[in-house]
C-alpha cells in the first residue's frame, strides 16, 4: 500500500463508516510522518524521549478512549484499535504506551470512586500523567491471583511492600496501578511514583519493544491515603486487572496486525528491488509463498480484530472470546510474517539495517503480553467444545 489512502480504502473493505475510515487515514498519516522515522533510533536507543511522550499526549492521542466529559476523545472500540494498529505499524513500544496507559485509564473510567476520576482522568487525557499497570512480579506471571506484593491498613494510610518486574513504561509512569495482596485478597491501589519508597530499574537488553521503559517496580513501605484503592478490596484481579487484562489484549491484538502490515510493507518493497539469478526476488515463487502467507494473515488478523472491536462496542457478551480469539491469532500470525521478513530479506533481514529484525523481536513479546498463546489456547479450546459440543 503506497499511500495513506490506499492503507485506509484497504481497512474499510465495506465494512466501515466514513468516519472510520478518515480516522484511520489521520492515524497513518501522523504515523508515517512522525513515527517511522524514529522507530529504529527509540529501538536501538531503548528509549522513549519525553517529547514523543508529550506529542501523543498534545494530539490526543493517549486520551482518545476517556470520556470526553473528562477531556478524553470519547472514541469507540473499533477507533482506538485501528490507531493501535497504527502505531503497531510504526513502533511497537509506543503501541505499548497507549495499551498500558488506557488500560489504567480505563478501569478508572468504570471502577473509580468520582473523586479518583475527577482527580486522574484529564489529566491521563492530556497526557499530563503516565499511567502504567504494575501486575506481573518476579515469580507471577500468568497467574496473576497470586501477587506477592502487600498492602496493609494503617489508620487513613495504605501500606505497599513488594517487588514487580517487567512492567510496561514503568520506568517513567506517574501514576502506577499495583495490584497487591490484602487481607480480603488481591486489591488495586493508584500509587504515585513520586511516593517516598518507590524505585524504578530499567530493564535493557529485552528481545522486543526495547523503547518501551519496562522497569523493575520496588515498593519499600510505600504509604498512600487510603482513598487511593480502586473498587473493592479483595478484587483486584477479578474485577481489577481483568477489565484491564481484556482491553489490553484487544489492543495487542490490533498492534499485531501493525506489525503484519508493516513485514508486508518491507518485504514487498524489498521483493520489487531485490535481483536474484538475473530477476526481482518477487518472482521467485517461494518468495511469493511467504508474501502471499503474510498478506492472508493480514486480512484475516484484521478481521478477526474488527470483529472483537464491533462487539465490545455492542457490549456484546461475546465480545471477550472475540478479543482472545483476535490476540491470540494476530500475535501468532505477526511471529509468522516477521519470521517471513526475514527470510525474504535473507542476511540483510539480520541486520539492523532493515526494521525486519526489530519487527521480529516484537511480535515475539506479543505472543507473551497480555496472556501467553498457551494461556489462550487453554481457554479457547473451552469456548470450542462449548460452542460445539452438541455436534456428533
Amino acid at each position: 500500500m503506497s499511500t495513506t489512502l490506499d492503507r485506509a480504502r484497504a481497512v474499510d473493505d465495506g465494512l466501515l463508516g466514513s468516519a472510520h475510515v478518515a480516522a484511520c487515514a489521520g492515524f497513518a498519516e501522523f504515523v508515517d510522518r512522525r513515527v517511522v522515522p524514529i522507530a529504529d533510533d527509540l529501538h536501538r536507543s531503548q528509549y522513549t524521549p519525553p517529547q514523543v511522550i508529550d506529542e501523543l499526549g498534545r494530539r490526543g492521542l493517549l486520551g482518545l478512549p476517556i470520556p470526553a466529559e473528562y477531556g478524553g476523545g470519547g472514541c469507540d472500540a473499533v477507533t482506538l484499535g485501528l490507531l493501535a494498529a497504527e502505531l503497531g505499524r510504526g513502533c511497537s513500544s509506543l503501541r505499548s504506551l497507549l495499551t498500558v496507559h488506557t488500560m489504567v485509564a480505563h478501569v478508572l473510567a468504570r471502577w473509580g470512586s468520582r473523586a479518583q476520576r475527577e482527580t486522574w482522568l484529564p489529566r491521563l487525557a492530556s497526557g499530563e500523567c503516565v499511567a502504567a499497570l504494575a501486575l506481573s512480579e518476579p515469580e507471577v506471571g500468568s497467574d496473576a491471583t497470586a501477587v506477592r506484593t502487600r498492602v496493609e491498613r494503617d489508620g487513613d494510610e495504605l501500606v505497599l511492600h513488594g517487588h514487580k518486574k517487567w512492567i510496561t513504561y514503568g520506568h517513567v509512569a506517574d501514576l502506577l496501578l499495583v495490584v497487591a495482596r490484602g487481607p480480603e485478597g488481591p486489591t488495586a491501589v493508584l500509587v504515585e511514583r513520586s511516593r517516598p519508597g518507590v524505585r524504578t530499574r530499567l530493564i535493557t537488553g529485552m528481545i522486543g519493544i526495547r523503547a518501551s521503559m519496562t522497569a523493575d517496580v520496588h515498593l519499600d513501605g510505600v504509604r498512600v491515603p487510603a482513598d487511593h484503592l480502586l473498587g473493592r478490596p479483595g478484587l483486584g484481579t477479578t474485577q481489577i486487572a481483568g477489565t484491564a487484562l481484556d482491553l489490553g489484549r484487544y489492543t495487542v491484538a490490533w498492534g499485531s496486525v501493525g506489525i503484519i502490515a508493516a513485514c508486508l510493507g518491507a518485504s514487498v518493497a524489498y521483493a520489487d528491488t531485490r535481483e536474484q539469478f538475473g530477476a526481482p526476488i518477487r518472482e521467485h515463487q517461494l518468495v511469493r509463498r511467504l508474501i502471499s502467507d503474510m498478506y492472508a494473515d493480514y486480512h484475516a488478523s484484521r478481521l478477526l480484530c474488527l470483529d472483537a472491536g464491533v462487539r465490545r462496542d455492542r457490549r456484546d457478551p461475546a465480545a471477550l472470546p472475540a478479543a482472545s480469539l483476535a490476540k491470540y491469532t494476530a500475535s501468532t500470525a505477526a511471529v509468522r510474517a516477521a519470521s517471513d521478513a526475514v527470510q525474504v530479506h535473507g542476511a540483510n533481514g539480520c541486520g539492523s539495517e532493515y526494521p525486519v529484525q526489530r519487527y521480529l523481536g516484537d511480535a515475539k513479546v506479543m505472543e507473551v503480553i497480555e496472556g501467553t498463546t498457551q494461556l489462550h489456547q487453554v481457554g479457547l479450546a473451552d469456548h470450542a467444545f462449548h460452542e460445539f459440543g452438541g455436534f456428533k
